[in-house]
């Protein structure tokens, strides 16, 4: 996940190198900016994976708008954004539908999304820690409900590997490449680190 400012100062060329390097999607996250300057990262990041040397999708975060004028992959739906449903009717069914969760109670709420994140596993990287860490236990419970899980909070090179052996689908990072001087780079790592 990153923000509009993370995305400005990647530019086109370091978006492309970390989806290059074998990032499968970005989600843009990004309350601060109005419609046009989130619609814009939205096509720089559209460019980014567009042009990458392998596929590479673009999720925007709960604005169904901005990712339909986008062309974006699908659409991260927080609590206070729309249904599901609601999203799939206007993106269509091939659509990334993302919720998200903070307990293992809250899996299936949603039964219309096409995958879930559940943080925080780990203390997060790019924040202070709103909630308590969840840790690899109840991840690996979560995964073993039948909805794709991707781990959040806290991910990195260290631990990579452990939220895959818990049966996550995949890991969300913000701190870790956002903080990155080359995200390709830091992609290249953490990509390794998750496919060992």
């Amino acid at each position: 996940m990153l923000d509009g400012e993370t995305a400005t100062r990647f530019g086109v060329t370091g978006l492309r190198a970390a989806f290059d390097a074998g990032v499968d999607w970005m989600q843009l996250r990004d309350r601060s900016l109005d419609s046009d300057a989130l619609l814009a990262v939205a096509d720089r990041l559209g460019e980014a994976a567009q042009t990458a040397s392998r596929s590479a999708r673009v999720i925007v975060n709960r604005r169904v708008d901005v990712a339909l004028a986008a062309g974006a992959d699908g659409v991260h739906l927080g609590f206070d954004a729309l249904p599901p449903r609601e999203a799939h009717a206007l993106l269509g069914n091939d659509a990334e539908i993302g919720v998200s969760l903070h307990a293992v109670a809250e899996i299936g709420r949603d039964p219309e999304a096409t995958y879930a994140h559940l943080a925080p596993i780990f203390p997060p990287l790019s924040k202070p820690a709103e909630r308590p860490t969840l840790g690899l236990a109840v991840l690996r419970e979560a995964a073993e409900r039948g909805v794709p899980i991707v781990a959040q909070g806290g991910i990195e090179v260290a631990n990579a590997g452990a939220v895959v052996a818990a049966g996550a689908a995949g890991a969300a990072v913000t701190g870790f490449l956002s903080s990155a001087e080359d995200p390709g780079r830091a992609a290249t790592a953490l990509r390794s680190a998750l496919d060992a």
